[in-house]
């Protein structure tokens, strides 16, 4: 009697994943290539998607990540309905809709504060009037102030205006923030002195930290615009700044960005990003590996 050896094949199938982007990431730094092993090891392929191209089935995801359409505040309404189609699918939206709905505009930090988060002082705007700079000067008692969107990203239409000179950009302010929400602050001389801090939590676990100092002559901490970025181990102080900025978020999420500035004795939150911040995988190796994780777990 001839014996017959079966060898058993376990056929994986891969759990689909989309990631959304953009047209054109080439003057951009993205790191979410670096999920692609971690996610692979868990089973998951993922597929990078730009949120502007059309006919896509998101019923063939189970999830789509939210992660570099930095284009997104040019046409805000058209990005939003894209969200909300795929919030629409079977696919689970990360972060939700909800979340970047509340995140969207920059005067979720009114609600931070009022739930005693410390926020950098700042002035509210419904509608910019090029006469009434002189009177933010005197609110902050400053001689330097910022004034930017309340929707905005990578530092586009955000202007330092210095008391002296400010006069020289009024046709250009006057262009780029007519028929937008504002927000004036006290410019913070600690973001050219000792630089912003980014602090990256996943699923509510700090991850790891960064300090994002402006080149010389800009304030801009984005990679985009020239800024040196390293590593660092946050203090004690810094890390309860920004795991009280976490907890005052109104839903769990699956990650979170908090960007911190030292100012008047305190770590002031510039902002929290939701919706499309930089991980900056490339500065913890093992960070791909903790967003992975908790990807995972939260589909679970």
């Amino acid at each position: 009697m001839r014996e017959c050896n079966f060898k058993l094949f376990q056929i994986t199938i891969m759990k689909k994943c989309a990631v959304l982007t953009m047209d054109n990431l080439e003057n951009f730094g993205s790191y979410d290539h670096l999920l692609i092993q971690p996610m692979k090891n868990l089973n998951w392929h993922v597929d990078f998607i730009s949120w502007r191209k059309e006919n896509i089935d998101w019923d063939m995801y189970l999830s789509v990540i939210i992660r570099s359409p930095w284009d997104y505040q040019d046409d805000p309404q058209a990005f939003l309905q894209v969200l909300s189609d795929i919030e629409n699918s079977s696919a689970r939206l990360l972060n939700s809709l909800n979340i970047v709905k509340w995140n969207i505009n920059k005067k979720y930090l009114q609600e931070l504060e009022e739930k005693g988060i410390e926020i950098v002082p700042t002035y509210w705007l419904e509608n910019f009037n090029y006469q009434l700079i002189q009177d933010y000067f005197l609110m902050f008692n400053t001689n330097q102030i910022v004034i930017k969107p309340t929707i905005s990203a990578n530092a586009d239409n955000t202007f330092w205006l210095k008391k002296e000179s400010y006069n020289s950009d009024k046709s250009l302010l006057e262009q780029c923030l007519t028929n937008k929400q504002l927000m004036v602050q006290p410019f913070i001389p600690a973001v050219v002195e000792e630089g912003e801090y980014s602090l990256f939590y996943f699923a509510d676990q700090y991850s790891h930290c960064i300090l994002k100092t402006p080149k010389s002559g800009d304030f801009r901490v984005q990679e985009e615009h020239g800024s040196s970025i390293k590593a660092v181990e946050p203090s004690q102080k810094l890390l309860d700044a920004g795991f009280a900025a976490v907890k005052a978020i109104p839903e769990k999420v699956l990650y979170a960005r908090v960007d911190l500035v030292e100012f008047m004795g305190s770590y002031k939150v510039m902002e929290v990003e939701l919706i499309e911040p930089s991980l900056y995988f490339n500065y913890d190796e093992l960070s791909p590996e903790r967003f992975a994780m908790a990807f995972d777990n939260w589909m679970k």
